[in-house]
């Protein structure tokens, strides 16, 4: 298996209004790649935001059947990481790495 760099394993951040509430409560939501691992999800933010982690869940979120313009498609299976920080660490999604 190859080894993914940070900036591979970390895709976006996730701008809901789910995971703003997150933020209340020391979490951050992040759209990741696939074949990231737990401890990969961890080593990458620390290492990109500095700030500590105590804690990451993942979940599967499965593609939904569409139709545009007549045409039936199919999204693609997303990858999401709820990270916990430590307590007095942040990060603001909002502003580029």
């Amino acid at each position: 298996m190859s080894e993914l760099r940070h900036y591979d394993v970390i895709l976006s951040p996730v701008i809901t209004e789910k995971s703003t509430l997150l933020s209340e409560s020391n979490q951050v939501m992040f759209n990741v790649a696939r074949k990231a691992s737990k401890p990969e999800i961890k080593a990458a933010v620390e290492a990109l935001f500095s700030v500590k982690v105590t804690g990451v869940n993942t979940l599967i979120r499965k593609g939904k059947s569409k139709r545009f313009k007549g045409v039936s498609g199919r999204q693609s299976d997303v990858k999401k990481a709820v990270v916990t920080l430590a307590e007095g660490q942040s990060i603001d999604v909002t502003t580029g790495l």
